[in-house]
């Protein structure tokens, strides 16, 4: 059975400047994975490169045994690949409900007829309200999203993701920006993801990595340091010398 995403020797280049540098990454369905290294690391190169915001200078990137090296992010997200951003994409004057309507109706090729459609078809307003209900958003359903506390954006956002119904799925940095108060909500939501669903995770925050992941990646300066067991990461001197700073990176 194929991999639910792999990269292959993934290398980008900007002028003089290795960001990547020979990246190979297998998550295979189910998979729960993270991401880690210090600031420069090259970790969100690698995430845009994955979801074909940047093309690599070598290299393939293969969803599900497909190579998508050259299709743009719609057509990966199209054939299973979604994301979450550091800095929430969301429609500000959507409810959670109309945002989850629309990013059902363009899964499924109906576009701007979202809106109309969705109060009308019985599948897809079971669907919408499993969802808000999975992330603890049925109380907020027709409240602008701009009146949402932030952890509850962030939930949102983790939900339109998975309208998308992806095989991997990418979070960069859920718990940014989100009050202590409620990060245990994120903590709840990342508990809660399907089973099927490979995820990568791309964190800063270590009790969220070691609480979540079953293994660990380790960049810095663009290659992989290591990769493992949150166990050996843990126990690992040249980790431990990485987030001291005794190790240089870009």
């Amino acid at each position: 059975m194929s991999a639910a995403l792999e990269a292959c020797g993934l290398y980008k280049r900007f002028g003089g400047l290795m960001v990547t540098d020979d990246v190979s990454l297998t998550l295979q369905a189910g998979a729960r994975h993270a991401l880690i290294g210090p600031n420069g690391a090259g970790k969100t190169t690698l995430v845009n490169l994955l979801t074909g915001v940047l093309r690599p200078t070598q290299g393939s990137v293969r969803l599900a045994g497909e190579d998508v090296t050259r299709l743009p992010q719609h057509a990966r997200v199209r054939r299973g690949l979604a994301r979450t951003f550091q800095i929430n994409q969301l429609f500000s004057d959507f409810t959670p409900a109309e945002a989850l309507a629309a990013a059902i109706a363009e899964r499924e090729g109906r576009g701007g007829d979202a809106l109309r459609s969705a109060g009308s078809r019985e599948p897809i307003v079971a669907e919408i309200v499993a969802l808000l209900d999975r992330f603890g958003l049925l109380d907020d359903m027709e409240r602008p999203t701009r009146t949402l506390a932030y952890g509850k954006q962030r939930l949102l956002e983790i939900a339109l993701a998975l309208a998308t119904r992806p095989k991997a799925l990418l979070l960069d940095e859920p718990a940014a920006g989100v009050p202590e108060s409620e990060r245990r909500d994120i903590l709840d939501a990342l508990a809660v993801l399907p089973g099927n669903v490979a995820i990568l995770l791309i964190e800063h925050d270590m009790d969220l990595v070691f609480s979540f992941a079953k293994s660990i990646t380790v960049l810095v300066a663009g290659r992989i340091l290591v990769e493992g067991a949150p166990e050996a990461i843990a126990a690992d001197e040249r980790v431990r010398a990485v987030y001291l700073g005794e190790v240089a990176h870009g």
